[in-house]
């Protein structure tokens, strides 16, 4: 990975100017959501981010189930953002260059299985697009070494139990934070400084 990606030309959202203040979100999976918790919480313009599971049923959105490798969920973050502040396309830089490799299939770190697949759940059709001519752009640049296994999906959002909300945050010494999780803040940080927030 490199830094060539805030270099590349981008295909924006075309909303029209709202005269309220407002917030959209947006719903990620790339591995322990713990770690794509943490990075985003540091996200100027973030407002929320709520770590759970997307992809499955509501019935089966619980961890010892999801878990179990076998509900067809994603450990995913859902991230309310004012648009003004952050772009959906830069939650996808920082998600595509910071928060996971995009690169793994079913996997990351010591993460292993299908709930720690990359995957982007759109939540409205102009998301849909805007995700899948910026994975295209990543692909035809060549951005990575691998090509991008990360997919576009439909599904619901549920919240994950209230321990695993601020994981990081409250368990900042924790060792998997630590050797996981850490040094992607840190990275957010080096990366995109001015949309770090402490």
């Amino acid at each position: 990975m490199n830094s060539r990606l805030i270099l590349l030309p981008l295909v924006t959202l075309a909303t029209a100017a709202p005269a309220q203040a407002r917030t959209e979100t947006a719903v990620l999976a790339g591995g322990c959501f713990w770690g794509m918790e943490a990075v985003f919480e540091h996200v100027k313009g973030v407002k929320d981010v709520v770590s759970g599971f997307a992809g499955g049923s509501a019935g089966d959105a619980s961890y010892e189930k999801v878990s179990s490798e076998g509900t067809g969920h994603a450990e995913a973050v859902k991230i309310t953002y004012d648009p003004a502040q952050v772009s959906y396309a830069q939650l996808l830089q920082i998600y595509f260059t910071v928060a996971h490799d995009p690169t793994q299939v079913n996997r990351q770190g010591p993460d292993v299985g299908t709930s720690y697949r990359s995957a982007i759940f759109p939540q409205n059709a102009d998301q849909a697009r805007f995700a899948k001519a910026f994975m295209s752009r990543l692909n035809g640049a060549h951005f990575f070494k691998a090509t991008i296994a990360t997919r576009i999906e439909s599904g619901k959002f549920f919240p994950a139990e209230a321990y695993h909300q601020d994981y990081a945050r409250k368990n900042p010494y924790a060792p998997y934070i630590l050797v996981n999780d850490k040094p992607k803040v840190a990275a957010l940080k080096r990366k995109f400084p001015a949309l770090y927030k402490g």
